[in-house]
């Protein structure tokens, strides 16, 4: 979506960009009104705002500066690879050190300080260009900032006043100029514009990834062009990086999917790729592409442990940050994400439009598709082996495609068997939901069937790649987790005595609805989690607590999880994600390498144990529980009403009330009839109006703080006859 060279090609497509822009402001009506309800007062917790610039070239140093909320006497700058360090300069500023042997990439970046640990902002690394910082007082052609050819000009957002920036390229040169604002954590809403030394227009992009901005051009003669970025929003202070340059540029691969164990030939497409790339038959807005063969073979370990690796953080699936691969197996080649899949993979034959010449699928078939043209249409027929439970599942917006798919199929009378259309969970600061279609559906054997998957918006092209999956239902599951910080964007923290818990997500698939436990190794001494168990559902909370005599720590953790399907173990390690922003953009989040926890701070105000840790309860009864309540802060007396902590569905529980001065109450748990047998976690929110102020000489005004009970396993067994 950009325009090209040797005329006004205004290409961004109007449908994507209207409907972006709708939907951005009704979720940010909608988080307005859910963050007026839910907005509350608390102890201080370090908000890490800014990093301004967002990166550097390895063997490089540079200054930062940081911006944040509660980061006091923030001296440490963690980086989630050890070749990235940083040397506290003074007050808000680093000296950050990137080792010759960083590979290029994204990486996350936490401030610790005297409240704890931030949640993380993105840091990337060059190789190869020269790295530029903005100058002032270049806010038309006649005071242009003049860059280099491959380089990356490190800048920040003017307001309503744009940045320009003067090049000189040769006649038949190909350039790209690319912004990086949203995809490195910055609200930056970008458009580019490229003109010629006569001030003619030869481009001109605003979303391409997500909210970043490319223009693509081939130079007409030799010469100086001009870049020109500007924020839509007119807003300032919104740092980004700009890439301007001839060098090889991936836009992406095919097939995108590839089978475990198996070494697969994979066509890259791209712009610049070298003497050993061809011409492609795909072009994006009348430009062509490269093509260059290369054979990959998948690592091994992906779907055994449940995992999505990445050399860049994956944040340009949509116009906002969201958890897309949040149930994709797979990694990235060249930044370009991959399924991996255990059926062999088949390709897309066309023509597959006519839905009575449709493409015949073996079952059980990964196929790499994509939508070749506008309106195209494909078209598949399949006979199952079997009758029962299929699954099917359409990758797009997982594997950073640019479509919005749906699936329907049909019987052999025509008749309509199902339409699948968007699917994941989007809860708090989690977004999971996905434009991607998947369900299960009973086919009956020998009886074929007809598949349409086609654009919503009937869009095609290069970059509308999708990868149909269809196959016996195969129960899996997908456990993530996410620091429950609302608002805003937050670190896990743990006061000492104290606890804290993060939000579980769990995405059943394929019929799975068994029990999920999850553990956690990594802790240092004095810091705690129980083994965690989701009964069937999809949401939970995992609880940490520090005793009061730990050492102040912050590292990562690990956290896995193990389920049955059958006899067979599962074990998936579980993904962390981070909220990404504090405005009204509510559910943005977006994945992390590492889960870091941090011990820190002075003692809680109050601790709350229950009685027991362990508890049975028959379906369909009561249990009472004693939460005692220990006050570490001598001046906090008051009361601490005890809530429920998102409890598992078929368990209830009635607020109660630790009085004025009290250290104990009993809490009713309400086990309901339907509940089905085994263990569930539960735990309890107490919530406190305590004096506090960080002037320890200042008065003290109440603040209310909430914080979780250590959890207790409650079994569920079968009404006694």
């Amino acid at each position: 979506m950009f325009a090209l060279a040797f005329g006004l090609r205004l290409t961004t497509n109007p449908i994507d960009r209207c409907l972006s822009r709708l939907s951005m402001r009704s979720a940010s009506l909608l988080a307005l009104l859910l963050l007026s309800s839910t907005a509350r007062a608390d102890l201080p917790s370090p908000r890490f705002d800014r990093l301004v610039p967002l990166g550097a070239a390895s063997g490089s140093t540079v200054e930062v500066e940081i911006l944040g909320n509660d980061i006091e006497d923030a001296t440490t700058l963690l980086f989630d690879h050890k070749g990235i360090t940083a040397k506290h300069v003074k007050d808000r500023k680093f000296a950050v050190a990137v080792a010759t042997d960083v590979p290029a990439g994204t990486y996350d970046a936490r401030l610790v300080g005297k409240y704890g640990v931030t949640n993380p902002r993105l840091f990337a690394v060059s190789r190869g260009f020269t790295e530029v910082a903005e100058k002032n007082g270049n806010e038309d052609r006649a005071t242009a900032q003049t860059v280099p050819l491959n380089c990356v000009v490190n800048g920040s957002s003017k307001g309503g006043k744009e940045a320009v920036f003067r090049f000189a390229a040769k006649k038949g040169q190909r350039v790209v100029a690319e912004c990086f604002a949203q995809r490195l954590d910055s609200q930056l809403d970008a458009n580019l514009t490229l003109t010629d030394a006569d001030g003619k227009l030869l481009a001109s992009n605003g979303d391409y990834a997500g909210k970043d901005p490319l223009v693509d051009f081939i130079a007409p003669t030799d010469g100086d062009y001009f870049v020109t970025i500007n924020d839509l929003s007119f807003r300032g202070g919104f740092p980004y990086r700009l890439v301007i340059a001839d060098t090889p540029h991936v836009e992406n691969v095919f097939p995108r999917v590839v089978q475990v164990g198996k070494k697969s030939e994979l066509t890259i497409y791209g712009r610049n790729l070298g003497k050993d790339a061809k011409p492609a038959p795909w072009s994006v807005n009348e430009l062509s592409l490269d093509a260059l063969t290369e054979s990959v073979t998948p690592p091994d370990n992906i779907l055994n442990r449940g995992l999505f690796t990445f050399t860049d953080h994956p944040t340009g699936h949509s116009v906002l940050p969201t958890a897309a691969t949040c149930t994709l197996h797979g990694y990235q080649h060249r930044g370009v994400p991959l399924l991996i899949s255990d059926i062999a993979v088949s390709l897309e034959q066309e023509p597959n439009d006519d839905p009575l010449k449709p493409q015949k699928l073996p079952l059980p078939v990964a196929l790499a598709g994509r939508f070749d043209k506008e309106r195209d249409a494909d078209w598949y027929e399949i006979e199952p082996p079997e009758t029962g439970s299929y699954s099917f599942e359409v990758y797009c917006e997982r594997i950073a495609g640019r479509a919005d798919p749906y699936l329907v199929v049909l019987d052999e009378k025509d008749g309509r068997v199902t339409e699948l259309d968007d699917s994941g969970i989007r809860t708090n600061a989690f977004d999971g939901h996905l434009r991607d279609p998947q369900g299960a559906v009973n086919l009956t054997a020998k009886k074929k069937y007809r598949v349409l998957v086609q654009d919503r918006y009937r869009r095609g092209g290069a970059r509308y790649q999708y990868v149909l999956t269809i196959r016996k239902a195969v129960p899996d599951f997908f456990p993530a987790v996410i620091h429950h910080q609302n608002p805003g964007p937050g670190g896990t923290t743990i006061r000492k005595g104290g606890a804290t818990y993060l939000d579980v997500v769990v995405h059943n698939k394929e019929g799975f609805n068994g029990s999920v436990t999850i553990t956690a190794t990594g802790l240092p001494k004095g810091l705690h989690v129980a083994p965690t168990t989701i009964n069937g559902d999809t949401r939970g909370t995992i609880v940490l607590w520090a005793d009061k005599e730990a050492s102040d720590w912050v590292g990562p953790i690990v956290m896995t999880a193990t389920g049955k399907r059958g006899d067979e173990v599962l074990t998936r390690e579980v993904r962390p994600y981070t909220r990404v922003w504090n405005s009204a953009d509510l559910n943005s989040s977006r994945p992390t390498r590492e889960l870091v926890v941090a011990i820190a701070g002075e003692t809680t105000p109050f601790a709350l144990t229950p009685a027991v840790e362990r508890i049975e309860a028959e379906a369909g009864k009561k249990v009472e529980v004693v939460v005692k309540c220990d006050r570490l802060w001598p001046d906090f007396k008051g009361n601490i009403t005890l809530v429920p902590q998102l409890l598992p569905n078929p368990i209830k529980m009635n607020t109660a009330t630790i009085a004025e001065g009290k250290t104990e109450v009993t809490v009713t748990f309400e086990v309901q009839a339907n509940a089905r047998p085994g263990e569930y976690a539960v735990a309890v929110v107490g919530q406190g109006q305590v004096p506090f102020a960080k002037d320890p000489k200042a008065a003290k005004p109440n603040t209310l703080v909430p914080i979780p009970s250590r959890p207790i396993t409650l079994v569920v067994v079968p009404t006694k006859k």
